[in-house]
């Protein structure tokens, strides 16, 4: 079936109603557009487990603050549905802005505690505006499994929650994150790397496979655990950490080193340049 582009609310609604109606499993892939490899990734996941494939294409300005890039953010639609369309996606969603949101939003859905530490602390009101926007569209599309990936393990364990608090009747499928050969996460905003910031970016990855042989080792106090992960950045100059976090997987907690959980969530944000670059691992403690 050739991939549909839908950019109304009412017309998504009417085109999933008969699929529902005939016991057909709805799959949706969220995304801000400018796909790329790991995208496939939730794509092809999505296709192996649904009958229908929906992916949204919508750069969300609740989720950017002041001073973040939502003008800049890049933008290709054409590209985005020719990898769909390779990928067996059934139906892009691509909506306006003016679509998604035909007056100023006063309802907003918040995970207040997941929402508010780490990632949260440095980016106020990020996370409300991711929770919004996949509620409302969980609530168009209604789909029975969403796919995320796990490279922005903070906003998948906020999903989670938001679903399991609201009871949303559907399935939260994390991904693995994907990868270049050089170890560096794919992300949309890699295309604002220079040649030489993107070879300064595998020390992201590096240092979180730093920390995952120490605490394979028997290190679980999350200071240890910091102080390697800043030790390797600290070798390439481009590198300025803004986020270094060690934490429970299951509740992104702080560690008690004399009872440490099974295990531990690594993430990472460090500026390459200009350019803000996220990272995780998670790793069983041993």
């Amino acid at each position: 079936m050739p991939l549909e582009t839908v950019t109304k609310i009412a017309e998504l609604r009417e085109r999933l109603r008969p699929v529902r109606q005939a016991g057909q499993s709805i799959g949706l892939v969220p995304t801000m557009g400018y796909l790329h490899r790991g995208h496939a990734a939730l794509v092809d996941r999505a296709r192996a487990e649904n009958d229908v494939v929906v992916v949204s294409v919508f750069v969300n300005p609740l989720q950017f603050g002041p001073k973040e890039d939502f003008a800049s953010y890049p933008r290709d639609l054409d590209a985005d549905r020719k990898l769909l369309a390779e990928h067996g996606a059934d139906i892009v969603f691509a909506p306006s802005v003016e679509e998604m949101y035909p007056r100023p939003i006063t309802t907003h859905i918040e995970v207040e505690e997941l929402s508010v530490r780490l990632e949260g602390e440095r980016r106020p009101g990020h996370f409300r505006g991711v929770a919004t926007v996949v509620g409302k569209l969980f609530n168009i599309a209604l789909p029975d499994r969403a796919y995320f990936g796990e490279k922005d393990y903070q906003q998948l364990q906020v999903i989670r929650r938001m679903v399991a608090d609201l009871s949303f009747p559907l399935e939260i499928v994390g991904v693995p994150t994907v990868r270049d050969v050089d170890g560096v996460a794919l992300s949309s905003r890699n295309v604002y790397l220079s040649p030489v910031e993107r070879a300064a970016a595998p020390v992201l990855s590096r240092s979180l496979a730093a920390a995952a042989d120490a605490i394979g080792g028997g290190t679980v106090d999350p200071q240890d655990i910091e102080a390697v992960v800043r030790g390797v950045l600290a070798d390439e100059p481009l590198a300025a950490p803004d986020l270094v976090a060690v934490a429970a997987a299951d509740t992104l907690e702080p560690i008690d080193p004399k009872a440490p959980p099974p295990s531990i969530a690594l993430m990472l944000a460090v500026r390459i340049g200009r350019t803000r670059l996220l990272d995780q691992r998670v790793v069983a403690v041993p």
